[in-house]
């Protein structure tokens, strides 16, 4: 089995009135921590009241890497500078490859705003390595029944494929890289047992209840950071649970990250900031609301 190096517990830095939780970076958990999954935000659960504001992510740059972000409740509208407009509501997943660089908005429907209601949501980074930093700005949202689910210990496991192979399965996502992704809801009792080549790294993040991971106990808002010395990761559900789940063969690339960006060497974020301020990442103008 692939042991288990550290838990490391989300910290909770709300956003406003938005309840959230940063999984990594900590000072635990830096960005370099599980290469190539970078960063990840918990956004939720709360309920929202009518005639709320919606979320507070307003027009806002970015570069060198891509976001796939989870609508686990309520809903998420996605604009960009290229001209893109996406709401994606529960059970639905956005993946931007933000690439050579775009401004983009993430905020309520105007329905979720005027009727409120439940929110849960995140947001994990995947690094680009330096041969894919400035590929093409890319966009894809896709509802929840556009996503397969694989069911196993007899229904008790549900896996929501997002990108890569499971189990014969392909995610309708397609990263420029090998990132295989899921979100997989358990209930109390169900097992779910998955080899992982020892060269990968594997992103676990309990987002709800609790599961016994290799031996060992893993509670709510946990980032699990695994060791390579192994290939068997064996789960079992001591309660009802939620997990992100993903792996993917690590770059091995020095990255610098700053702000909105995330490159290779200081000097590549320096342009990125000079690129921005020139309007080579589009008109934010047009996604105010």
């Amino acid at each position: 089995m692939r042991t288990i190096k550290a838990q490391h517990k989300a910290v909770y830095e709300p956003i406003g009135d938005l309840v959230t939780y940063r999984a990594m970076p900590t000072h635990a958990a830096p960005m370099n921590i599980i290469d190539p999954f970078i960063f990840l935000n918990h956004h939720g659960w709360q309920e929202y009241p009518p005639h709320n504001a919606g979320l507070p992510f307003g027009p806002h740059p970015h570069r060198g890497f891509e976001t796939v972000t989870f609508i686990l409740e309520g809903d998420l509208t996605h604009k960009d500078t290229t001209g893109i407009v996406s709401v994606i509501k529960e059970g639905g997943v956005q993946w931007m490859t933000a690439g050579r660089g775009l401004i983009h908005a993430e905020v309520s429907s105007p329905e979720f705003k005027a009727l409120g209601g439940p929110l849960e949501i995140l947001q994990l980074w995947v690094n680009l390595p330096a041969k894919h930093k400035m590929t093409e700005p890319k966009y894809v949202g896709l509802q929840k029944n556009d996503i397969p689910v694989a069911a196993f210990d007899n229904g008790k496991v549900a896996a929501h494929i997002v990108s890569g192979k499971w189990n014969d399965i392909s995610g309708p996502f397609e990263p420029l890289t090998d990132i295989h992704l899921s979100f997989m809801y358990f209930k109390e009792g169900g097992k779910y047992t998955i080899q992982v080549p020892k060269e990968q790294n594997v992103f676990l993040y309990i987002v709800k209840g609790e599961l016994k991971i290799n031996g060992d106990f893993a509670r709510i808002h946990h980032l699990v950071e695994f060791n390579r010395d192994g290939q068997m990761i064996e789960m079992k559900a001591t309660a009802d649970a939620i997990i992100l789940f993903g792996y993917a063969t690590p770059f091995n690339e020095p990255f610098f990250a700053y702000g909105p960006f995330v490159m290779n060497t200081r000097e590549e974020i320096m342009q990125a900031y000079e690129d921005m301020k020139n309007g080579k990442f589009g008109d934010e103008t047009a996604l105010m609301d």
